[in-house]
């Protein structure tokens, strides 16, 4: 019923904004709006033969609350794919997990985590001396927490590895947070100002941290945002049992009724889409008739709104606004710069490294595998991170509560993603110029001096699109954060009078012009003067390495956007020496790994550990698991030495049995066990997926399997799907359980 509701009243201000977005695609798409052009290159054909990172860790198993260790790989498309271990990766066999972490957080501390958990059901707290909800074996928890989808706990043995998945991990949430394609250009506006007016006609006015995700994640987290405090208050008083266990199954109702909203929000969300794109054509052949009338009707109708509004509007800005304006943009400016001289430096010395090894190891056969680590560059998230945590600097403190902004995280992430869009750039940009040069150089001196002429050339194109990315940035976030708080200011004596306004638009043109959205233009007009003059003042005065406007670099580059438009280039193809092209089959199983796994001798993890050999570190033998006991708290090793211990003893005492035990299947050749590499996703697979689509593994004799044709009717997570979606180990082409089914076997999760 909640969710009806809510979704009736979206999909209402969605069909609005749908037709106030599809005019503006077209009259920009007519008028076209100059702007600097971009200096660097930008990837049209995205890198996807590559996984980030893989690599074992522990994982807590709620039904029958016990630690196993499990292989984990991230793709190129950033989900979380979790398997039984590396050798059922290898073979191809479905994964126990995967998991879109659009919305969590990473935490790396239990007493976090456990402080989340008891604010999340007021009045159900632990008391002193009691065992807590979660108790972590090593000194280095990663906890993914979701204020609404079931939790995630991991573990690893070394800080070293934790500082890593943590990395990786906070790669992930970012991409998958930035769900909403930009790449549309009527069908992403429309959404995001729909989910604007919605929530400010429930009074909810700024920035909102669950916008992430894609669009049903979105509109799932808005659902929850009015039903989860409804269902705590029928809900809470009744659950019994100790604080733990109803601290634990309050976050098991959460994330079943979390799925129960996001599959109708898809059903509802698609039939209103589906609807606008119907009607599309012909509103799109009324604004291209009649463009110019529309335009003359809503110059018109701003002129009478603005009339009435602006006096009250420039007296706000005036004694609310302005005097903090300059305070914001310092604030923005220094973290987010740094991080992008930070990028800088990180593709310098990433570049001038590689031309140092050229030089020690030889030229250009060493070429191809040096610029394809290069060009993987972006996608580490470890080298990146040194960019990233700049932005944890930003700080707005008393702004932030002037202003009503809930939280930084939401600036924080679109900087982030800035520097990682430029990072690409700036690498693309060099790896073209270069691959232009290499055919005309005679040897390593060449070479190297090439490669160096190079860098400078494409780093002069870096500060020049830096400086126009965050002046940019700076301009969007101080309207985001001071636009919301006029509008709010306003609302008493402007917003209820704005319904006059309407008899001004004709009917025919109604689907194009809205009063809501003009009377928020005249209000942006109010405040944009001032934060245009704050950021140019910036930039003459040099602060952070920021361009003047007037500054503007020509055609120094006139022919290098038509190298953009080639075939993408494959350095190992050309460069390698290799007499012929590798098989598809077995270029997969051999993609490069752009983040090296750690090896710690003290911490490397068994393929397979069964919870009973940690949690029963005097057993040699693993027995065989009992059936989970809910009134018994976990059982675990109090501290990384018992799990060393338990490690060590496993692969001494019971390493053949085991062996035996994972190769129970068609044995592979040494060969292929000698070059088995971490592969990649299937090249068949959706680039936009958000979670790695999963093909049955080898036969095993004696049992019937399905031709590798077969293997692709199995069911796979859609593009827009989210939380994690299961398969049963050992399941061959199952079709897909109803939302809310779960499996009783250990490990397996419900199906999302």
């Amino acid at each position: 019923e909640k969710t009806g509701k809510v979704l009736g009243e979206f999909c209402r201000c969605y069909k609005e904004q749908y037709g106030v977005a599809l005019f503006n695609s077209v009259r920009y798409e007519i008028e076209g709006n100059g702007g600097p052009q971009a200096q660097l290159l930008h990837r049209k054909v995205p890198l996807e033969d590559h996984v980030i990172y893989s690599g074992n860790l522990f994982q807590y198993i709620e039904e029958n609350k016990k630690w196993r260790n499990r292989f984990c790989v991230v793709p190129h498309n950033y989900g979380l794919v979790l398997y039984e271990n590396k050798l059922a990766y290898e073979r191809d066999l479905p994964p126990r997990v995967l998991v879109n972490s659009a919305g969590y957080k990473i935490l790396t501390s239990v007493d976090q985590y456990l402080e989340l958990v008891n604010s999340s059901l007021p009045g159900v707290t632990p008391k002193s001396g009691h065992s807590p909800i979660l108790k972590c074996p090593t000194d280095f928890p990663l906890i993914l927490w979701h204020p609404y989808a079931r939790h995630y706990y991991f573990c690893v043995m070394t800080g070293k590895e934790q500082e890593k998945w943590r990395a990786v991990f906070q790669d992930c949430v970012r991409h998958c947070n930035n769900g909403i394609s930009e790449d549309s250009k009527v069908e992403a506006p429309a959404f995001t100002d729909a989910v604007r007016m919605y929530r400010q006609s429930k009074e909810q006015y700024g920035t909102w941290d669950m916008l992430c995700g894609n669009e049903t994640q979105v509109l799932s987290n808005l659902v929850m945002e009015e039903l989860l405090p409804e269902l705590r208050t029928t809900i809470g008083p009744r659950l019994k049992g100790k604080a733990q266990e109803r601290q634990r199954t309050w976050i098991q109702i959460s994330d079943a009724v979390y799925r129960m909203v996001y599959e109708q929000t898809k059903a509802q969300y698609d039939a209103a889409t589906a609807k606008c794109e119907q009607e599309r054509p012909q509103m799109e052949s009324t604004i291209r008739t009649d463009m110019d009338q529309i335009i003359t009707s809503k110059e018109h109708l701003a002129s009478k709104i603005r009339a009435f509004v602006l006096p009250k509007a420039e007296v706000c800005v005036r004694n609310h606004v302005q005097p903090y304006i300059s305070s914001i943009l310092e604030a923005l400016m220094t973290p987010t710069s740094q991080g992008f001289a930070e990028v800088r430096e990180v593709f310098f010395k990433e570049v001038t490294d590689m031309n140092m090894n050229i030089v020690n190891e030889g030229g250009l056969e060493k070429l191809a595998e040096y610029m394809e680590k290069l060009s993987q560059l972006v996608f580490h998230p470890v080298k990146m991170q040194s960019c990233y945590e700049k932005m944890d600097q930003l700080k707005l403190e008393g702004l932030q509560q002037r202003f009503d902004v809930s939280s930084t995280s939401v600036f924080k992430q679109r900087a982030q993603i800035h520097m990682r869009q430029q990072m690409d750039d700036a690498v693309y940009t060099f790896e073209t110029l270069l691959h232009q040069e290499v055919g005309k150089l005679q040897g390593k001196d060449d070479l190297c001096k090439s490669i160096q002429r190079i860098l400078e050339r494409v780093l002069k194109k870096y500060d020049y699109d830096s400086s126009t990315v965050r002046k940019k940035f700076f301009r969007e976030a101080l309207l985001q954060i001071t636009i919301p708080f006029l509008l709010k200011k306003l609302a008493p004596t402007c917003k209820g009078e704005l319904a006059k306004f309407q008899e001004l638009i004709f009917e025919d043109f109604a689907s194009f012009i809205l009063v809501e959205n003009t009377y928020e233009e005249v209000v942006l007009q109010s405040v944009m003067k001032d934060i245009m003059q704050a950021v140019k003042e910036a930039a003459v005065q040099r602060k952070h390495n920021l361009y003047r406007d007037s500054m503007v670099m020509h055609n120094s580059d006139p022919n290098l956007h038509l190298l953009g438009e080639g075939v993408p280039i494959d350095w190992s193809e050309e460069y390698s020496g290799q007499p012929e092209a590798e098989p598809a089959a077995d270029k997969r199983r051999r993609a490069k790994q752009v983040v090296s796994v750690i090896q710690d001798d003290e911490g490397v993890l068994p393929y397979e550990v069964g919870a009973e050999g940690l949690l029963q570190p005097g057993s040699l033998k693993p027995q065989e698991p009992e059936e989970p006991d809910p009134g018994v708290p976990p059982s675990s090793p109090d501290g990384v030495e018992e799990i060393r211990e338990a490690l060590a003893k496993e692969n001494l005492g019971d390493g053949v049995e085991a062996e035996q035990r994972l190769t129970n299947a068609d044995v592979p050749s040494a060969s292929s066990v000698q070059h088995a590499a971490p592969a990649s996703p299937r090249a068949d697979a959706p680039s936009e997926a958000k979670v790695l689509h999963a093909t049955p593994g080898s036969p095993t004799p004696g049992a019937e399997t399905p031709s590798p044709s077969a293997g692709t009717a199995c069911h796979q997570p859609g593009d827009k799907e989210t939380g994690e979606e299961v398969v049963p180990p050992g399941s061959e082409c199952s079709p897909p359980q109803p939302a809310g089914t779960t499996e009783s076997s250990e490990g397996v999760q419900t199906e999302f």
